[in-house]
């Protein structure tokens, strides 16, 4: 069974790029296409390095479906496991302040299916993003400059994560975790006059320490007490987005993330003299590796609609997954 699953990625992600290589060696058009004929939604997983002009708003609904069946042990080797479902949603919400600064917030909802276990009880509520981007450089046609951004984010512990009554209604980390990322954005003319737009995103960030008791979505059982050190992370996320036509875009992510270890430290009830047992976990560290083929359509400058789907293809203690996900983008 999975390498049926293997194979239909395989085949999924094959037909998504010759059909990409066939567009995009088609003959030459008769002119070179303007960045103003060009319509985006943005890829399936990297954000803009671009700024909103001020006074604008920027909405994009995500809904999305993770699949998991399997995880990359320690050596990099993928072994299945019981199929888990994890609906979701989550909604960029964007200001433009000024010309150059952008802030909003990013709200999550969850409902999970996991195997062998209780579903969810009800629909929750994940942790709260805020965000604030500062556009450094912009790009301009005829210059060699990207558009380069800074963003810091903060996500705020606002979904359960402990004193559970059932694993499945763990929404959160628990942790204020803070990150700091350089967006940038490009624009290249292909041979045959279409615009290929190309992102690259580097993310550094760093929990502070959780509290924990009982049931928790660190793996702690009922009667634990103690604390979770959640690890850095760093992710790097190269994107491209092909014009096909001024409404029809082909996009694709290629996704990078490395997780330093995460420790949990704590005790449980004993029924020794001591009364307690300490306890100890640590995930260790691990990357995965995740591609993200999309297509866009959009209606005019400031409507699009993506459908795509995310597919880790390589990892070490990393869950193996496929994300279905759709989107609609909407500016004003």
């Amino acid at each position: 069974m999975t390498g049926r699953r293997d194979r239909t990625r395989a085949s999924v992600l094959s037909h998504w790029l010759g059909g990409a290589l066939l567009v995009m060696s088609a003959g030459a058009v008769a002119a070179e296409q303007s960045r103003e004929d060009a319509w985006w939604t943005g890829p399936m997983l990297a954000p803009s390095a671009a700024t909103l002009p001020q006074g604008h708003v920027l909405v994009e609904p995500y809904l999305f479906d993770v699949m998991t069946d399997g995880r990359f042990d320690m050596h990099g080797a993928r072994r299945a496991s019981a199929h888990e479902h994890d609906i979701g949603s989550l909604s960029y919400i964007l200001y433009g302040l000024t010309d150059r600064l952008s802030v909003g917030l990013i709200p999550r909802f969850g409902f999970n299916e996991p195997a062998g276990a209780p579903n969810s009880s009800s629909v929750g509520v994940g942790d709260l993003s805020l965000q604030a981007g500062y556009g450094l450089t912009r790009f301009e046609d005829g210059r060699l400059m990207p558009a380069i951004s800074l963003v810091i984010d903060e996500t705020l512990p606002t979904g359960r994560y402990q004193r559970l009554a059932r694993v499945s209604d763990g929404f959160g980390a628990g942790a204020y975790t803070t990150g700091l990322s350089i967006y940038s954005q490009d624009y290249l003319w292909m041979p045959n006059g279409r615009i290929l737009r190309v992102r690259l995103d580097l993310t550094y960030a760093r929990s502070a320490s959780v509290g924990l008791q009982d049931v928790s979505v660190y793996g702690t059982s009922s009667g634990f007490r103690g604390r979770a050190y959640p690890g850095d992370s760093f992710t790097a996320d190269a994107a491209g987005e092909y014009s096909l036509t001024r409404n029809w875009v082909l996009a694709l992510d290629v996704v990078y993330q490395h997780n330093d270890n995460t420790r949990v430290r704590g005790s449980l009830p004993s029924a020794g003299a001591a009364g307690v047992s300490d306890f100890q976990a640590d995930t260790g560290s691990g990357y995965s590796l995740a591609l993200a083929p999309a297509v866009e359509y959009n209606w005019n400058s400031r409507v699009g609609l993506l459908v795509g789907v995310r597919m880790f293809v390589a990892g070490r203690n990393a869950t193996a997954s496929v994300t279905p996900a759709v989107a609609l983008n909407m500016v004003h």
